[in-house]
C-alpha cells in the first residue's frame, strides 16, 4: 500500500514539477528509510551512513534552490511538438539500438558477471519511464474536455501508457536478475546514479528544462546531484562497515 502511495505521489509530482527536480529528490527515500529503520527496527546505522544521510539532505536542499522554477512544457500541443523533434527522435533511435544490443547480445553473455549490463538496461528503460509518466499527466488534462484535441490526447495517452507498462515490466525483470547475481546495496547505489543521469538527459532533450537555467544554477544543480549521489553510496555500499565515532577514542593496541 505504501509503495502504491509513493508511486501515485511520484506521478503527481512529475505532472506539476520539472523532472530535473523530482528525479534526483527521489533518492530521499533512502536516507529517511535508513533513519526510520535505525529507530523503529533498531538497525545499526554507522558513522558513514549518518554522514550519507546528511549529505543526501544537504544536496537535496541545493537542488531545490537551483532547480528550474517553471515548466517548459505545459500543454498537449507542446508535448506533441517535442515528441516529434528530430533531436529527440534521434536520441530515441540510439537508445532503442543500445537496448537491443544489450538485451539480445550482451546480457546473455556478460550480464551475470558485469553489473553495468543490467544497470544500463534498466537505466535506459528509465529514460522512457519518467518522460512517459510526465506526458501521460499532460495528455490526461485534455482527455475529458469536449474539444477536437481530446481524441488526440486519448490516443497519445494510450501510447504512452503502453510504453510505460512495457518499460516497467522489463525493468522489473532485469532488476530481479541483477539482485540474484550482485549485492543489492552496490546495485542500488550505482543504479541510482546511472538511472538519474540518463533520465535527466532524456528529459533535457525532450522537455528542454535546462533552457531557462543559468550557469550558476546549472553548477549548483550539478553539485547538489553529486552530493546526493555520494550520500547514497555511503548509505548503501558501506552500511555493513563496522565503524563508529567511539572507535576513534580507542587506543592503538601494539603487539610484540
Amino acid at each position: 500500500f505504501s509503495v502504491a502511495l509513493g508511486q501515485i505521489g511520484n506521478f503527481l509530482a512529475y505532472t506539476a514539477v520539472p523532472t530535473v527536480l523530482v528525479t534526483p529528490l527521489g533518492a530521499l527515500g533512502v536516507p529517511f528509510g535508513s533513519i526510520l529503520a535505525s529507530y523503529l527496527l533498531k538497525e545499526k546505522l554507522n558513522i558513514l551512513g549518518k554522514l550519507g544521510c546528511l549529505l543526501s539532505c544537504a544536496g537535496s536542499v541545493v537542488l531545490i534552490i537551483h532547480s528550474p522554477k517553471s515548466e517548459s512544457v505545459t500543454t498537449q500541443a507542446e508535448l506533441e511538438e517535442k515528441l516529434t523533434n528530430p533531436v529527440f527522435v534521434g536520441y530515441l533511435c540510439i537508445v532503442l539500438l543500445m537496448l537491443l544490443l544489450l538485451i539480445f547480445w550482451i546480457a546473455p553473455a556478460h550480464g551475470p558477471t558485469n553489473i553495468m549490463v543490467y544497470i544500463s538496461i534498466c537505466s535506459l528503460l528509465g529514460s522512457f519511464t519518467v518522460p512517459s509518466t510526465k506526458g501521460i499527466g499532460l495528455a490526461a488534462q485534455d482527455i475529458f474536455h469536449n474539444n477536437p484535441s481530446s481524441q488526440r490526447a486519448l490516443y497519445l495517452c494510450l501510447v504512452l501508457l503502453a510504453v510505460l507498462g512495457c518499460s516497467i515490466i522489463i525493468q522489473f525483470r532485469y532488476i530481479n536478475k541483477a539482485l540474484e547475481c550482485f549485492d543489492s546495496s552496490v546495485f542500488g547505489a550505482i543504479y541510482y546514479v546511472v538511472f538519474t543521469t540518463l533520465v535527466l538527459l532524456a528529459s533535457a532533450i525532450l522537455f528542454r528544462e535546462w533552457s531557462n537555467v543559468g550557469v550558476v544554477d546549472f553548477l549548483g544543480m550539478a553539485c547538489g546531484f553529486t552530493t546526493v549521489s555520494i550520500g547514497i553510496v555511503l548509505i548503501q555500499v558501506f552500511k555493513e562497515f563496522n565503524f563508529n565515532i567511539g572507535d576513534l577514542n580507542k587506543p592503538n593496541m601494539k603487539t610484540d
